[in-house]
C-alpha cells in the first residue's frame, strides 16, 4: 500500500516503517555526532521506550554512553492491511541501527507479568543495571493488585477553565471551557500517571538484586509556564505530578543502602502524542517554538535529552536542582527573556496573527514525524507491505 497520513484529532491512525526509520537514524546519527557522554552507564532500561523523550533517552543511553538497553513499551504490530503503531517501527529501527545488546519487550508495562519477564531478560543478558528512565505514557492503567480499568482525566480543578486554545489542523484560535475535575478523576489520574508503578518497577529489580551500586532512576515531568498551570500544575495531571514527586522521595530512601537516587527531572515543552492531547497547551507551543527558534534557542527531544545527560547526568557533573530536588532542563523555556515575549503575543494572538506571531508549519511538521511523516529522503510513494515482510499476525 502507499501509505499516507490519516488524522483523527490529536492522533494519527496511520505510521510509514520508512519514515520512522528515517527519524530514528536521524536521531542516532545526531547523538553520534555530538559525541561521547561519560555517565557511567553500562546498563539501561527505559520504560516507555517507544517515542519522545523515552525514545531519545534510551538513543542517547545506547549511542550516546554505549550502553546496552532493554526498552518497555506496548505498540501494535502491522498487518498486511493495516501499518503498526508508530513506536514498533521506531523500536524495530533502534534494535536494528545500535551497537551492542537492544532488546525491547511489548506488553503492558504496569502488568507484574512484564516486570518479571523485564527482570528475566535483564538477569540472563545485561547483569545489573545502572540506569533507569521511566517516561511512561499511557491515558490508561489496569492495577495489577486490584484489576480496576483507571482511566485519567485531564481536567482544571476548581471552577470551569476558560482560555485559549488552538484547533491545530485548522489553524484556528479558539476558546476551550473546560469542566473541572472531580475526586475521582483526580484519584484515578493519580493512580495512571502518579509514581505507584515506578515505585513498583523499582521494587520488583531490588528485590531481584538487579539494581547496581550507585544505581540513578528518572522520571520526566513538566512544569512550564504560568500561563498553563490552570490545565497543567494546578489539575488533575498536577496533582499526578506531585504523586511522582512524592515516588522519588520514597525511592531515594529505598536506594540509600546502594548510594542510588532517584530524581524527577523537568524538561522543556515538545511536540508528542502525549503533549498534542493537552488543550491549550498546542497554542502554548506554537508560540514559544517560534521565539525559541528565532532567537535559536529551540531544542527537539533528542537535542534536550543529549543536554540533559552531558550536563546533568555525566560524571562529575553539577546538577541543576530545584527546592524540590527536581533537575531542572527547562531553564531556557522558562528564563524571563523567552516567557515575556510568550506572555505578550499570548495577549494578542487570534487567528488573524496567529502565522505572524506562531510556528503553526512547525508545530505540525513536528507532529507528522512522531508518526514518520514528512521526513527528507522517504519515498511517500512507495508502494510498501506495512508488515515489511516480516510474519505479524
Amino acid at each position: 500500500m502507499v501509505i499516507k497520513p490519516r488524522i483523527r484529532g490529536f492522533i494519527c491512525t496511520t505510521a510509514h516503517p520508512r519514515g520512522c526509520a528515517a527519524h530514528v537514524n536521524g536521531q542516532i546519527e545526531y547523538i553520534r555526532s555530538a559525541g561521547p557522554i561519560d555517565a557511567g552507564v553500562k546498563n539501561a532500561l527505559v520504560v516507555g521506550c517507544s517515542g519522545g523523550y523515552g525514545l531519545a533517552s534510551r538513543i542517547v543511553a545506547a549511542a550516546g554512553c554505549g550502553a546496552d538497553t532493554l526498552g518497555v513499551s506496548l505498540e501494535k504490530p502491522p498487518s498486511s492491511k493495516r501499518t503498526a503503531t508508530a513506536g514498533w517501527y521506531n523500536n524495530l529501527a533502534f534494535e536494528e541501527a545500535v551497537d551492542g545488546y537492544a532488546r525491547t519487550l511489548d506488553g503492558d508495562a504496569f502488568s507484574d507479568e512484564l516486570k518479571a519477564d523485564a527482570v528475566e531478560a535483564i538477569r540472563n543478558d545485561m547483569g545489573k543495571l545502572d540506569l533507569l528512565v521511566y517516561s511512561l505514557a499511557s491515558p490508561v492503567r489496569r492495577h495489577p493488585r486490584t484489576g480496576f480499568l483507571h482511566r485519567s482525566a485531564l481536567k482544571p480543578l476548581g471552577e470551569t477553565l476558560r482560555m485559549k486554545s488552538l484547533n491545530v489542523d485548522k489553524g484556528e484560535v479558539i476558546e476551550v471551557a473546560l469542566e473541572p475535575g472531580t475526586e475521582d478523576d483526580i484519584a484515578n489520574t493519580v493512580a495512571v500517571m502518579g509514581g505507584e508503578d515506578w515505585e513498583m518497577w523499582i521494587d520488583a529489580l531490588a528485590e531481584a538484586d538487579l539494581l547496581a551500586p550507585g544505581f540513578r532512576t528518572l522520571a520526566f515531568t513538566y512544569l512550564g509556564s504560568d500561563l498553563t498551570w490552570p490545565i497543567y500544575w494546578e489539575g488533575t495531571l498536577g496533582k499526578a505530578k506531585e504523586d511522582v514527586d512524592r515516588a522519588a522521595a520514597a525511592i531515594t530512601r529505598r536506594l540509600a543502602h546502594l548510594g542510588g537516587s532517584a530524581r524527577v527531572a523537568s524538561l522543556k515543552a515538545v511536540v508528542t502524542q502525549a503533549s498534542s492531547a493537552i488543550p491549550v497547551v498546542s497554542l502554548y507551543m506554537a508560540l514559544l517554538f517560534r521565539i525559541m527558534k528565532e532567537r535559536g534557542l529551540h531544542e527537539d527531544c533528542i537535542r534536550h535529552i543529549y543536554r540533559l545527560y552531558a550536563t546533568q547526568l555525566a560524571t562529575g557533573a553539577t546538577q541543576r536542582l530545584d527546592e524540590a530536588g527536581r533537575i531542572r532542563v527547562d531553564d531556557v523555556e522558562l528564563s524571563e527573556p523567552i516567557q515575556g515575549e510568550v506572555k505578550r503575543r499570548w495577549g494578542v494572538v487570534a487567528t488573524e496573527n496567529i502565522a505572524e506571531l506562531g510556528d503553526l508549519p512547525g508545530f505540525r511538521e513536528d507532529f507528522l514525524k512522531i508518526f514518520g511523516f514528512g521526513l527528507a529522503g522517504v519515498d511517500y510513494e512507495e508502494d510498501l507491505d506495512p508488515a515489511l515482510g516480516r510474519d505479524v499476525r
